[in-house]
């Protein structure tokens, strides 16, 4: 019989808190065979991730591991001395982050840290031959210009380019295990079809085995050979996917797999008349000269509404909001605040002007700084748009954490590495809260977190919607959130409107053609879907090309 490629065996691993070590994965095992692609699944906490990097044998700071074994090629990466085991990693196994921005070195190009591990660090190609296997897989995993984008910096890319050059970077010495954690989180519907399609191709093309973490059963899906569930660190059970999606055993797991079924009623519409609280007037904006990147973009925002703004990478839904927030001025067209033309520039504005606009952010764990406490975190936009200081300021932030529905005594003292995905969240939205404003922007805020702790956010920020009639922008790839919280959705492409309207207009057709492909780009529970939407739309181009 061939032994497993990767073997792990009554794992335990603890994690550091005020109370002492508590444990966080409880005794599990895990089998991996040569070119299998293992799912783990669970909600936020469960252990997941925890568990890929022990894959890897290492553990974060304030971790552990107690008890188990991990064997790799019949190697106990345990008791490997640390030197050994850096060798390993970045050759022979892999690892693919959710969040690619807090991995990418901002001062370098994407080739330069593309080449890094196999020329550099790890000494099996020269430069050029490096270089030459980047451009292959820029193309595999369809990367614009792949000849060229290469010589980009970070910063210069998209999140979706980002997060696909980061798995380029994890395929470069072509290793024989990659751990790939919430690969396609920051991707678009459509762009997630081909990185899914890409990652798996590649995968199989290299032999390469995988396990694949996360949220997204329907991804996971037409990933996965086997599936395993995790809750709060024990295993629930396994099996292969097409059985696991017929006939789960388990309840956690059937819990998993019933579909969410949270929908916010839709506020009425606002009178003819009234002024909304923000409008976009026929914007316009470039990043170079004589390219631009929004062309006459209009939406209005009226106080208790949310606006879905939705579209592809490169659409240009974050550009919009940079133009809103000033950080990017408009080259046509005004925003209007309460009826009021603002300064295209953020430093021209006033702090009030400041005050009622804000922003919550996709990434929590870059969004917050590491270092401070919830309660510095939170009090220091109270400090600096209310004035407030002291025991004032204290006492917001608690209020402000029981609106967000965390317990004051429980949190205002720990640091962000101390919490979930889903509690940091929340810490984000009432750091937004606190400036007390009158429309934020809501920047992919659940496309991170899984079902359950994205449901609960949703009927968090329409419960703060509803009791302070909060005007939102939405920006999202994720349907489901559109279908769930938006009352008017503008649909946009290439840095136009192509249509927009009410959100059962949105979802009724006839549908615009480029609507009509962001719902069809919408994956299912079905482990052939991939395979059937790829060839529906190879036939649909063959027959346009004929």
């Amino acid at each position: 019989m061939t032994k497993p490629l990767l073997s792990i065996r009554n794992l335990h691993i603890q994690g550091r808190q005020d109370a002492g070590w508590q444990p966080i994965i409880n005794g599990v095992n895990l089998d991996l065979n040569k070119g299998e692609v293992l799912g783990l699944i669970g909600e936020s906490g469960a252990g997941k991730s925890t568990l890929g990097l022990a894959a890897m044998g290492y553990c974060r700071d304030g971790t552990r591991i107690s008890q188990g074994t991990v064997t790799f090629d019949g190697m106990e990466l345990l008791s490997l001395p640390e030197r050994r085991r850096r060798r390993l990693r970045g050759a022979r196994i892999a690892y693919v982050a959710q969040s690619a921005a807090a991995y990418f070195n901002p001062a370098h190009t994407l080739m330069k840290q593309f080449t890094e591990a196999p020329v550099d660090i790890h000494h099996i190609e020269s430069q050029a031959d490096a270089e030459r296997h980047g451009r292959e897989l820029y193309a595999q995993l369809r990367l614009p210009n792949p000849a060229e984008i290469g010589f980009r910096y970070p910063h210069q890319v998209s999140g979706g380019q980002l997060q696909r050059a980061m798995t380029a970077m994890a395929m470069a010495c072509k290793p024989d295990l990659i751990i790939f954690d919430e690969p396609t989180t920051a991707l678009d519907v459509t762009t997630q079809i081909e990185v899914l399609a890409a990652i798996r191709d590649a995968v199989r093309d290299i032999g390469t085995a995988a396990i694949y973490i996360t949220h997204d059963l329907a991804v996971v899906a037409q990933m996965a050979d086997r599936i395993k569930v995790l809750l709060r660190g024990d295993e629930i059970e396994e099996q292969p996917t097409r059985d696991m999606l017929a006939n789960p055993q388990e309840e956690y797991s059937k819990s998993l797999w019933a579909v969410r079924q949270f929908r916010s009623e839709p506020n009425p519409e606002p009178a003819a008349d009234e002024c909304p609280v923000l409008r976009v007037a026929g914007i316009s904006a470039e990043y170079v000269r004589d390219q631009p990147v929004l062309r006459n973009v209009s939406f209005d925002i009226h106080k208790g509404r949310t606006i879905a703004v939705v579209g592809e990478s490169g659409s240009g839904k974050s550009t919009a909001a940079r133009v809103i927030t000033g950080l990017l001025p408009a080259s046509k067209g005004r925003i209007e605040l309460n009826g009021n033309v603002l300064p295209e520039r953020l430093a021209q504005r006033s702090k009030d002007q400041l005050r009622q606009m804000q922003m919550i952010y996709q990434m929590a764990d870059t969004a917050l700084n590491p270092k401070q406490t919830i309660r510095e975190i939170i009090g220091r936009p109270i400090q600096f748009y209310l004035g407030l200081r002291g025991r004032e300021r204290d006492e917001k932030v608690r209020d402000l954490l029981t609106s967000i529905e965390m317990e004051p005594d429980r949190f205002i003292d720990r640091l962000p590495g101390e919490l979930s995905g889903g509690q940091k969240q929340r810490i984000g939205i009432a750091r937004a809260l606190a400036a007390e404003p009158q429309f934020i922007i809501c920047d992919e805020v659940t496309s991170a977190l899984d079902q359950l702790v994205a449901e609960d956010i949703l009927r968090l920020l329409k419960r703060l919607q509803n009791e302070r009639g909060l005007a939102y922008m939405f920006i999202t790839h994720d349907l489901a959130t559109v279908r769930a919280i938006a009352d008017h959705v503008v649909v946009m492409q290439n840095g136009e409107v192509m249509e927009q309207g009410s959100r059962d207009q949105m979802f009724t057709p006839p549908h615009h053609p480029y609507t009509k492909l962001l719902l069809s780009s919408v994956a299912e529970m079905d482990p052939d879907w991939l395979d059937h939407t790829l060839e529906q739309r190879k036939k649909a181009q063959t027959d346009v090309d004929n």
